[in-house]
């Protein structure tokens, strides 16, 4: 059935349209049950389903399989198909080490700690959120970035459970601990220059849901925040605002699961005008 006679007479729609139609809700298939079932050569399935992929109105699964991407999901779908955050965030990832070739992650609290993802420079894809891929919260930026916007209880408990020396450099004082927090939720930035790793810097901002709260973060490592901050602060900032603008309006589904409310108006809190960090403030 997926011999070339099946292609002759055949327009680029009627093949493309043949792909998508193989996917059901919730189906995904090989790329030889595509060819089959579209009667396709599978030369012809692969090129039309990698471009496809790369349009993603197609995605590969881990074990190489394909399904409905989230924007062929959410075609007709209005606002009863929200994107979730486990989603959208590899997206954003990949464009973002693409274009300022740094380390990115993007994480979530998580208990006391920083649950997260990452995307290396190159081509390796954006890794999996597990439950061992965490971060102490204190001496990172990312950590920092979310942890200003939680309830005072956890800063408390972080506070109490120890500020643990990373390096020579990261901030265990707890009062200069509660002072860079609070320039973090005047700036919306947090930086950190050699807290966890002693050879890297980090720069990180939230991504607001609407309402005021802080569904994730996204951060950034460079070598040095004196020559590097400001030519990544455009990118990273774009970053977290289109993320905040795709997860506002309705019940946005979180890393883990959980529902979380967000309901229009996202930049009410955030405004224009704030301050750029040019200083870590401890």
């Amino acid at each position: 059935m997926a011999g070339n006679s099946t292609e002759a007479g055949r327009s680029v729609t009627n093949k493309i349209t043949s792909i998508l139609m193989t996917f059901t809700e919730g189906s995904e298939h090989t790329l030889t049950e595509i060819a089959l079932l579209a009667g396709l050569p599978i030369s012809t399935a692969h090129r039309l389903t990698s471009e496809l992929a790369s349009w993603r109105l197609l995605e590969r699964t881990d074990d190489g399989r394909y399904r409905a991407g989230l924007a062929l999901r959410m075609m007709g779908s209005g606002d009863s198909c929200r994107p979730a955050l486990r989603e959208r965030a590899p997206c954003v990832l990949e464009d973002l080490a693409r274009v300022t070739r740094c380390r990115v992650r993007l994480g979530v609290l998580r208990e006391l700690e920083v649950a997260y993802i990452e995307k290396q420079p190159g081509p390796r894809p954006v890794s999996n959120f597990l439950p061992a891929a965490t971060l102490p919260v204190h001496p990172t930026a990312l950590g920092r970035a979310l942890l200003a916007f939680a309830p005072v209880s956890i800063v408390e408990m972080t506070i109490l459970r120890g500020l643990r020396p990373y390096t020579p450099h990261t901030v265990t004082a707890p009062d200069r601990f509660r002072r860079a927090l609070a320039v973090v939720r005047l700036t919306r930035v947090a930086v950190t220059r050699f807290e966890l790793e002693a050879t890297t810097c980090g720069v990180a901002v939230p991504v607001f849901g609407a309402g005021g709260e802080v569904l994730a973060a996204i951060e950034l490592t460079v070598p040095d925040l004196g020559r590097e901050l400001q030519p990544v602060m455009a990118a990273l900032s774009i970053a977290a605002r289109s993320l905040s603008r795709e997860l506002a309006g309705g019940g946005v589904r979180s890393t883990d699961g959980a529902d979380v409310r967000a309901v229009g108006g996202v930049y009410a809190t955030v405004p224009d005008d704030a301050p750029s960090v040019a200083r870590h403030a401890g």
